[in-house]
């Protein structure tokens, strides 16, 4: 085990028995809190993500890659294909 990981792992640790000896009922009600927060973002977070694989293809990707190989600005169309 690496020095770096050893300290995540001991950091870990004290984090967990500070939990766990801390108020469990505002900590109970933060973790529900932030689930309930994590449930809402996670459909936003998808559809970004999403979006990203899709700007990712297409003619502006292969602009992009041969503007950035011949070391040029790219010529990107005006007209979108979505």
């Amino acid at each position: 085990m690496l020095a770096e990981e050893a300290e995540l792992d001991a950091r870990a640790v004290a984090i967990a028995v500070r939990l766990a000896t801390g108020a469990q009922t505002a900590i109970r009600f933060t973790k529900y809190a932030l689930n309930n927060w994590l449930r809402q973002a996670g459909p936003l977070f998808d559809a970004s993500l999403a979006l990203e694989f899709l700007g990712m293809s297409g003619p502006d990707l292969q602009e992009g890659l041969q503007s950035l190989q011949q070391k040029r600005s790219p010529a990107f169309s005006p007209i979108s294909p979505f």
